[in-house]
């Protein structure tokens, strides 16, 4: 038995903050965040709508895309950082509002690379023969522990959901190989104060990540047996752009082949790779039989990285 995306579904708060909003609030300027990041805008969650709203939104719409009732779900895991209070979780909000009533429930925190590895923890259920349908949703509210007086970081991040199904697809499709990985060491490079405020190293987040991300796209393509020229499309982390392009690179890729949505949504750390897939789906550059690769990188230091091929 394969598991596989079956459905998807995305939400993105209606409040853009551009460049030029944040001239206003802090010493910096459009051109110095287009060129160092990527980034031209991004997405604010308003007070009223905390990580659990947007998770619920996201997750209507992948159980709708896959045409699975909610109560058809075995298990939900939610990939955040921000999420509405230390307990119940998030995971359990949704279920309960979904009425999703048979589904276990819980939150996963890897930062970054939280979808990651929330797909591969369904995926091993899906394929023991445990559950046949898992919900998994990347969430955040980053707005909520953003130094909002913090150049280095208020650039930075934007708040967002998106969320897949995983069932039983057939024979040569869906998730294909997988790296998952940690790093503790790094952990003082990224991380969050007392003032629940985050704290990065950039230089040192930089380092790790380019070499990360190209080395584990790379490692999971070789574990599923193919080469760079098999590969169709990569979804990277949208963190930088200059760390995605070297993930790029690296895998020789030409530039249509790379996901980019951080230009308008910055980086929403768990929410990034599934919100970009679920609009590069949408937008008709990904077909059945692609062979696709997801990648991330977040605090902990954290990463992941699959292989899968598009299709049920």
């Amino acid at each position: 038995m394969n598991a596989g995306i079956i459905g998807l579904g995305r939400y993105i708060p209606e409040k853009v903050l551009t460049n030029h909003d944040l001239e206003k609030m802090v010493e910096t300027s459009d051109e110095w965040i287009r060129t160092r990041t990527g980034i031209e805008e991004r997405r604010i969650a308003s007070d009223d709508v905390n990580t659990s709203h947007m998770a619920l939104a996201a997750a209507k719409k992948a159980l709708a895309d896959a045409d699975v009732a909610a109560e058809d779900i075995d298990m939900i895991l939610v990939a955040t950082v921000t999420p509405d209070q230390a307990f119940p979780t998030v995971a359990c909000m949704i279920q309960e509002q979904l009425g999703a009533h048979k589904a276990c429930a819980m939150d996963i925190s890897a930062a970054c690379a939280g979808f990651m590895y929330g797909l591969v923890t369904g995926k091993q259920f899906i394929e023991s023969g445990t559950f046949k349908h898992v919900l998994v949703v990347g969430v955040e509210k980053l707005s909520r522990i953003t130094d909002w007086d913090d150049r280095n970081t208020a650039v930075l991040f934007g708040d967002g959901a998106g969320a897949a199904v995983l069932g039983s697809v057939s024979e040569g499709k869906g998730i294909l190989s997988f790296e998952l990985g940690a790093d503790g060491r790094g952990g003082k490079h990224l991380y969050l104060d007392e003032k629940d405020h985050t704290i990065m190293n950039g230089r040192e987040v930089f380092k790790f990540a380019v070499r990360q991300m190209g080395e584990s796209s790379v490692n999971v393509i070789e574990k599923a047996g193919l080469s760079k020229e098999d590969v169709d499309f990569l979804i990277p982390h949208q963190a930088n752009i200059r760390i995605m392009e070297a993930a790029r690179e690296r895998l020789e890729l030409p530039v249509e082949k790379m996901s980019k949505t951080v230009h308008k949504y910055g980086n929403t750390s768990a929410a990034s790779i599934p919100i970009s897939l679920c609009e590069e789906i949408e937008a008709g550059k990904i077909h059945d039989g692609d062979v696709i690769v997801m990648v991330g990188f977040g605090g902990g230091l954290t990463w992941g990285a699959i292989a899968m091929r598009w299709g049920r």
